[in-house]
């Protein structure tokens, strides 16, 4: 393929621009390349090969004429099959929900109006409902660093397409964790924006007042140009944020001297306990090499994370269940184990169960906001773990539970991302958290991008073979 399949969608519009590349050639070489890798990864649950490469041309065609719609004109994108595109069929990971769409989702209305290639649907934990990709109701969906560990999820197939050079960018949604999950599992990044940010009209809903839709890629660099390609008001969305976007690449080569990064305080409640110590070195490595850059480190008090995450479980299983209530009255044997015992959970808390998760919801997000008042950003391990194997068991207990670092930003609606930041003995990536303000993306983005700039980890790739 000559390099084309780890080309960034950066690199890419700048080779379509000196013609030294074409979005047909590229789209091609990419379909071959899931045509040939993607029978024993699972990423993909939907090629749209037809339409791709009609898009593919319509790309071609502007981009020689001198008219390119937007930023992504001919980049190819594939998106998790809980988004709806009018020319393909959404099931959500599910056996219950199967609609072939009439109009796109908002983000996907927006990746078009940039000029993206839509390659296909990618896959999911079932229903979004799980942190480890792995779904009954498809294939295994294989991490390609090691194919018997789980590639994390719920977004998992957009990880997997990522890091195995399926596709250079993709779209993941987060309610508990679910693209930086799998990002750092698999060795990508990924961006949970600000709660707003990106409209989420046209998606499959796992908890209305929990999801997100976010950025995955391979660099800090194209996850912010896809964010910016993205973000913005949703008419249809009464979440969405009603103020303009503003474009958050802007900054991302400011560097972070000068900046206050908040590191978690060891005695805030045990915040930072039962990582595991090659994590925990990654990370302590990598703060070091920010303060080399001229970050310094401030301790932060987070709030315990036993009543975030306990809450934060509470809102997502009363919300699933309110939505999927009929189809599990009237189906239950088509759903999973595990969802369909998480959907029967929610059904079953008492409201004031659910009130008092809201009240703990409120009560977190005031801590976390006031963590920010002497700090830019925060940084943290995203997984306390790396990949799990795909035979171990996943642990709801909050001190054990592996997405308890993540949930908290999923609960207060903060910007945090996951970068690559080392890998472990057994070869497998560990994830660096990152952060911010709320729709302080832009400096989210520029920690990050100062940290990879200064590293390699992003560059490494998996041992493939079909």
């Amino acid at each position: 393929m000559s390099g084309i399949e780890y080309l960034g969608a950066g690199e890419l519009a700048r080779r379509y621009r000196d013609r030294s590349l074409s979005p047909v050639e590229v789209t091609r070489a990419l379909l071959d390349r899931i045509g040939g890798l993607d029978p024993v990864l699972g990423a993909f649950v939907h090629v749209a090969a037809v339409r791709a490469l009609d898009d593919a041309r319509h790309s071609e065609a502007a981009i020689a004429a001198g008219r390119p719609r937007g930023p992504l004109e001919g980049v190819p994108v594939a998106l998790k099959d809980l988004l709806d595109a009018s020319d393909m069929p959404t099931a959500a990971g599910s056996r219950v929900i199967g609609r072939l769409p009439a109009r796109d989702a908002a983000v996907v209305a927006r990746l078009r109006a940039a000029g993206a290639v839509l390659l296909g649907k990618v896959g999911l934990h079932e229903l979004a409902f799980g942190v480890t990709g792995v779904n009954p109701h498809f294939p295994p969906c294989r991490n390609p660093w090691d194919r018997e560990r789980v590639p994390g999820g719920s977004s998992s197939g957009s990880a997997v397409a990522l890091a195995a050079g399926l596709a250079p960018l993709a779209i993941g949604t987060d309610t508990g964790g679910s693209i930086r999950i799998p990002s750092s599992a698999c060795g990508v990044v990924g961006l949970k924006p600000t709660f707003g940010a990106v409209g989420r009209s046209g998606l499959v809903p796992l908890a209305w007042s929990l999801d997100h839709v976010g950025p995955m890629a391979r660099s800090v660099a194209d996850a912010a140009l896809l964010f910016d390609a993205i973000a913005g008001h949703d008419r249809d969305d009464p979440w969405s944020a009603a103020h303009a976007h503003e474009p958050a690449g802007r900054t991302l080569g400011a560097g972070v001297r000068g900046l206050r990064l908040g590191v978690l305080d060891a005695s805030a409640a045990g915040a930072a306990a039962g990582v595991d110590d090659e994590v925990g070195a990654a990370v302590e490595a990598a703060l070091g090499v920010l303060i080399g850059l001229g970050a310094r480190t401030v301790p932060v008090a987070v709030p315990p994370l036993e009543p975030i995450y306990t809450a934060t479980f509470a809102l997502i299983a009363s919300e699933a269940g309110g939505y999927h209530r009929r189809r599990l009255a009237d189906r239950p044997s088509d759903f999973g184990e595990d969802v369909r015992r998480n959907l029967a959970i929610g059904l079953c808390l008492p409201a004031a169960d659910v009130v008092a998760a809201r009240r703990a919801q409120g009560v977190a997000t005031g801590a976390l906001l006031r963590s920010f008042d002497d700090v830019d950003a925060v940084v943290l391990p995203t997984l306390p773990r790396t990949a799990l194997r795909r035979d171990d068991p996943v642990s709801r207990e909050p001190r054990e539970a592996w997405n308890r670092l993540v949930v908290p930003f999923n609960l207060a609606g903060l910007p945090a991302l996951s970068l690559p930041a080392g890998f472990d003995r057994a070869g497998l990536p560990i994830g660096l958290q990152v952060a911010g303000r709320p729709f302080d993306e832009a400096t989210v983005l520029r920690v990050a991008a100062a940290y990879e700039g200064a590293t390699d980890w992003h560059t490494r790739r998996p041992p493939l073979q079909a």
